[in-house]
């Protein structure tokens, strides 16, 4: 069924907006920030939290705890080329890196990256209802579904693309405001 499909498309294309939305500062510390490093270890790049555990025992300082101490050089030069502004700092055991306060101009960056990754997800969800569009189409075509069934159904996705890109509209508001917020 279109329908349903075009659902779950939606319901996916919003989620990783929320993914991708948790990986952006907000002057608060948290794990999530160092979800898009990756590491040189063990022949390949891994994960950081496959690496080590993440903690926030302060709202301006996170705390990498390696499970393996001789990857410390390596996570700790990952997160400096991961470009989020950050400068970790390790002490042999684990590696602390405090969440410096966000200035005007960083913070406006931020917003103007959450509005792309918003309209990616905008872009993903018109394009599940393009799908959806078709398939409904070429079953009418195909005298599978009535014509009266087939325009409601076309309704239908309409109201769950309006419902979705509202949803990550609504996220933007939220995130973008809590960016700005000083």
């Amino acid at each position: 069924m279109p329908l349903e499909d075009a659902k779950k498309r939606m319901e996916e294309a919003v989620e990783a907006v929320r993914r991708e939305f948790s990986t952006v500062r907000t002057g608060k510390a948290t794990p999530a920030l160092l979800d898009t490093v990756r590491v040189d270890a063990y022949g390949s790049k891994m994960p950081i939290n496959q690496l080590a555990t993440v903690s926030t025992p302060e709202p301006t300082l996170l705390v990498v705890q390696p499970f393996d101490r001789a990857l410390i050089p390596d996570i700790e030069r990952a997160i400096q080329q991961a470009d989020l502004g950050l400068n970790p700092a390790n002490d042999g055991n684990v590696i602390r890196i405090p969440i410096p306060p966000l200035n005007e101009e960083r913070r406006r960056e931020y917003v103007r990256l959450l509005h792309k990754m918003a309209e990616e997800g905008r872009v993903s969800v018109r394009h599940a209802r393009k799908v959806a569009n078709d398939e409904i189409k070429v079953q009418l075509k195909d005298h599978e579904m009535g014509e009266d069934e087939g325009h409601r159904a076309l309704e239908e996705v309409q109201k769950l693309t309006d419902e979705y890109i509202g949803r990550i509209d609504d996220m933007l508001a939220h995130k973008e405001k809590e960016v700005m917020a000083i």
